[in-house]
């Protein structure tokens, strides 16, 4: 793959929609009360700097040519004052505008986190988190920067740029019309010049972006490339990402050289035009030279406001493709939720049924459960197995509540779990994982975590039980001890027995255990083992394992395939079967050496029977 082919950023503009702006200005409303005070500090400003070109045609006309001192004086002090007055007004209005953007991103920022926390798994089963963050971050602030900065710009300047064009058509409109004599070329430059511009700079944006991915893998990979000895061919790579960035960084400034002088140019011409003209009506005794002056200096500040609302007018585009993602996961309802009549789930025995369940994570999908039928009793241990893909961690994702069944129905202790709320559920419900997750904080803090209120004194005897205890005490500040991002401070096999201690100190009535001594060796394995007879006792358990091996002594095994139940029973009696469960152990038992041929894998089989015989199977 050519790096400098990758596109990593989404579409940045959008046209402008009425719909998403008028929602955007619902986040203002709060604030209405400091957005009408900005208003009035930027209608001041707009006024003074109204007046100011005016003050200098009465200090040449009444004070340089009428020889007036008094003028002039009088002319300056007002001068003065409202350069002190919009000064002071400036002052207090950019520090309005900051913290009413502040607001407004708080607040949007945080309606989205919350309502992100709430969307069901299937909202995340395909979506990077990359682009999760984006929306919480980039986008987020994308439109906060039109609703604070943009809103501002295009009203004062805006009402700048009318009162400067009424004020020159009352001066002269003759020399208005050979000021806008220029504009056709402005706009010109503004709507075609511009874009490409802005499109030239995006595609910088995209190269570095490319930098920044090849970097990232890589120092993540230095290993395998020295491994490998890559090093040379990486070089390369990087050298034509590098070389793709520098071109593209160069079209950008030879567009931005042509850009920016061109319109200064096209406003010296205009400037001319005035100047030709009004020097010759000034000749001509039709006009002042003081009103000359003073129409120059509004001409000149009639690009400004121009250039100004053009740049926003980006800005808009922008925010608007913002808005459609932002909008998109703020109109995305949440799939599991309680239903209106949804009661609490009373404290549970454990009881467990699936009834004829089939499943599918998509419309269009096939279906990954097909009628499913299964009871558990309260206090019972069931392993589910079967090759990957068989539908194992989509039945206990449908008994957490993660997703609804396509059809049938998942009940505890008698309660369809759609008629319960998932907070009562879940309460009495624990889960570990294959790859724990260990939040930034305590060690102590995340074994708390299942229950935010527990002690001291309960977070050592969970910690101890799933024998963590020694460990922490031989850290330097025991339980207070920092693990940092994801638990990286800590083995993977601190970190699993960790997250045990977690699903302790909850307590669970059930207990959902899906590939959780996968990834651990084996006196790690050992531990975790003997944590598990301390954590199951007295539970309903759930146990996906690949390593058969640690599901021998569950009382039940579920055996799975193609999303269908097709063989269940015991270690023993599944082995006796000869069926999937026998050829997936003999596999792993093969795999480890310890069987090599058919013929000791029927020796093997004919020792298990005899087995069975002697302890009455």
């Amino acid at each position: 793959m050519d790096w400098e082919d990758l596109d990593l950023e989404e579409e940045t503009k959008k046209p402008f929609n009425m719909a998403y702006f008028l929602r955007m200005l619902k986040y203002v409303r709060p604030y209405r009360r400091a957005v009408l005070t900005v208003a009035a500090l930027m209608g001041f400003g707009v006024i003074t700097n109204l007046i100011e070109p005016y003050l200098l045609r009465v200090t040449i006309d009444l004070g340089i040519l009428g020889k007036d001192m008094t003028a002039i004086n009088r002319a300056a002090a007002v001068f003065l004052l409202f350069r002190l007055g919009n000064w002071a007004a400036g002052i207090f209005r950019v520090r309005l505008i900051n913290q009413t953007g502040q607001s407004v991103l708080y607040d949007l920022r945080q309606e989205l986190f919350s309502h992100i926390q709430k969307l069901s798994l299937r909202f995340y089963d395909h979506r990077p988190v990359g682009k999760i963050m984006s929306r919480i971050t980039n986008d987020v602030n994308a439109i906060n920067n039109l609703i604070s900065g943009g809103l501002a710009t295009i009203l004062s300047e805006g009402f700048s740029l009318i009162g400067i064009a009424v004020l020159m058509l009352v001066i002269s409109w003759r020399l208005a019309l050979m000021a806008f004599l220029v504009l056709p070329l402005l706009g010109v430059l503004f709507f075609y010049l511009r874009p490409m511009m802005e499109s030239a700079w995006m595609n910088v944006r995209k190269t570095v972006a490319n930098i920044n991915a090849n970097l990232n893998e890589t120092i993540s990979g230095i290993r395998v490339i020295q491994a490998f000895s890559r090093e040379d061919w990486n070089v390369r790579r990087f050298a034509r990402i590098n070389e793709m960035n520098r071109r593209t960084t160069m079209r950008a400034f030879r567009l931005e050289m042509l850009t920016w002088p061109s319109i200064d140019f096209i406003g010296v011409v205009g400037t001319f035009l005035v100047i030709w003209y009004g020097a010759l009506q000034v000749i001509r005794g039709t006009i002042s030279l003081g009103y000359v002056m003073a129409f120059v200096n509004y001409q000149w500040r009639f690009w400004g406001p121009l250039s100004a609302i053009s740049k926003v007018y980006s800005q808009v585009l922008s925010a608007m493709a913002s808005a459609e993602r932002v909008f998109e996961f703020l109109d995305t309802e949440p799939e599991i939720q309680n239903a209106p009549d949804a009661v609490p789930l009373p404290p549970i025995r454990g009881q467990v049924r699936f009834e004829h369940v089939s499943f599918r994570y998509e419309e269009d999908d096939r279906m990954v459960l097909q009628n499913i039928k299964l009871k558990v009793e309260p206090g019972q241990v069931v392993a589910l197995v079967g090759p990957t893909g068989a539908g194992k961690t989509s039945i206990v994702n449908l008994l957490m509540r993660f997703y609804d069944p396509t059809e049938g129905r998942v009940l505890v202790d008698g309660h369809d779990l759609r008629q319960v709320t998932v907070e009562s559920l879940r309460s009495q419900m624990a889960v570990v994982l294959q790859e724990s997750f260990l939040f930034s904080g305590t060690i102590g803090d995340n074994i708390r975590y299942s229950r935010s209120d527990a002690t001291l004194e309960e977070v050592e005897r969970a910690a101890a039980a799933v024998r963590l205890d020694e460990f922490i005490e031989s850290l330097p500040n025991g339980y207070d001890t920092e693990v940092q991002e994801r638990g990286g401070r800590l083995s993977v096999g601190q970190r699993q027995l960790a997250a045990f201690a977690r699903a302790l100190l909850a307590n669970p009535r059930i207990l959902i255990l899906d590939e959780a001594t996968s990834s651990v060796d084996i006196q790690t394995e050992r531990l975790i083992q003997q944590a598990l007879e301390t954590l199951l006792q007295g539970r309903t358990a759930f146990i996906i394992a690949h390593r058969l091996s640690t599901v021998e002594h569950a009382d039940r095994i579920i055996v799975l395939d193609d999303g269908r139940i097709v063989e269940e029973g015991t270690h023993r009696q599944l082995l006796a079967r000869r069926g999937l469960y026998y050829r997936l152990y003999l596999t792993q038992f093969a795999g480890q050496r310890l069987v090599g041929t058919e013929a000791e894998a029927s020796s093997m089989h004919s020792l298990l029977q005899h087995s069975e015989m002697q302890h009455g199977h």
